[in-house]
């Protein structure tokens, strides 16, 4: 190929697109075209428009972070058709981390759904069941053996993903009758990984189709009984629910309007959750799983789990742009009752 000499007008003559790809590359052209493409406003009017928006985003913010990202983020049309904004190796199958603490939850509500266990039963706290580590309270109460029912380990599990919690789930719901349910519920890639021990796991796989799948079954009653639903998204609508990701630039009550559940552990940042509409309708499911080398250093980076790193960044950021997103519109889906915020100063 001869060499081709580009000014600033035979590029816009040629084409924004193809003339990058003559002068940068085809990571240039891509830049380009971003550059070149028109700014969907803030809160369109129509899910359409609100579906461009966040793929706009999202495209900005993941490129920005680096990384590999598989993803699948829906919005509904006003007839409650749910049609996808990004859908990014959506059928890859991915570590799930904590995320993957939904499922087993949804396992745990269907014994309670048969009749077979009670949210009101006790399971016991042993020193030897505690992980030790930081994330959640158990490792933090020193008063070793103890009695928690089950509802307070789902609580714990969900809100601030309590890894003890895993534990006393598994007492109630083993590992492979837990696979079981989740088979039986056509969740064939998310599966946690049985060890020795009967009644303890890790936390296994998914992929981003299929934790959406979960969501959007679960809002629209196909998963767990009405009682077993609302109680599960009141807890992932909690204030006191993951809020470094997709709801960390929300105000009290906008975090109110989303229910989410994030997972992390070496390399991996992910986040899956349902944002609902003014009137309490499921508008916006996403499910978003990161992974690799993303910008800044690696070693920094892997012993970072908070808002600052650059996949956390780039969710908060993506979270603050689908809830504008979506603000203006709503849907015909089942309505959801949603806890109101209470302000107490003890006593």
């Amino acid at each position: 190929m001869s060499r081709m000499t580009l000014n600033r007008r035979s590029v816009f003559g040629l084409g924004t697109v193809a003339a990058a790809t003559a002068v940068l590359g085809s990571n240039g052209a891509a830049q380009a075209q971003e550059d070149a493409e028109a700014e969907i406003e803030r809160s369109p009017a129509t899910a359409d428009r609100s579906r461009k928006r966040v793929a706009q985003i999202y495209r900005r913010q993941t490129r920005k972070a680096r990384g590999s990202w598989s993803s699948l983020i829906t919005v509904a049309d006003l007839d409650g058709a749910t049609k996808p904004a990004v859908d990014e190796n959506a059928d890859t199958v991915v570590e799930a981390y904590s995320v993957n603490k939904i499922a087993v939850a949804v396992a745990v509500l269907d014994k309670v759904d048969r009749g077979l266990i009670k949210l009101d039963q006790t399971v016991t706290v042993s020193s030897a069941i505690v992980i030790q580590d930081t994330d959640g309270i158990f490792a933090l109460d020193g008063a070793y053996p103890s009695e928690v029912t089950v509802g307070h380990a789902l609580a714990n599990l969900l809100t601030v993903s309590d890894n003890t919690a895993v534990r006393l789930c598994g007492l109630v719901v083993p590992a492979l009758e837990l696979n079981e349910i989740l088979r039986s519920k056509g969740f064939v890639h998310t599966q946690v990984v049985p060890v020795a021990n009967p009644n303890r796991f890790f936390l296994g796989t998914t992929t981003a189709r299929e934790t959406h799948t979960l969501l959007q079954k679960l809002v629209d009653g196909q998963l767990l009984s009405a009682a077993s639903t609302a109680y599960l998204l009141n807890i992932l609508r909690a204030t006191a629910s993951f809020t470094d990701g997709v709801r960390l630039n929300l105000t009290t009550n906008e975090r109110l309007r989303v229910a989410t559940k994030a997972g992390w552990f070496s390399d991996g940042r992910n986040e899956a959750g349902i944002m609902f509409s003014a009137d309490n309708r499921a508008i916006l499911i996403y499910s978003i799983f990161a992974s690799g080398e993303f910008s800044g250093d690696k070693a920094v980076n892997d012993e970072d789990f908070s808002a600052t790193h650059p996949a956390v960044a780039a969710r908060a950021e993506l979270g603050r742009s689908m809830f504008d997103a979506v603000i203006k519109i709503t849907t015909t889906r089942p309505k959801h009752r949603a806890k109101v915020y209470r302000f107490f100063n003890g006593g």
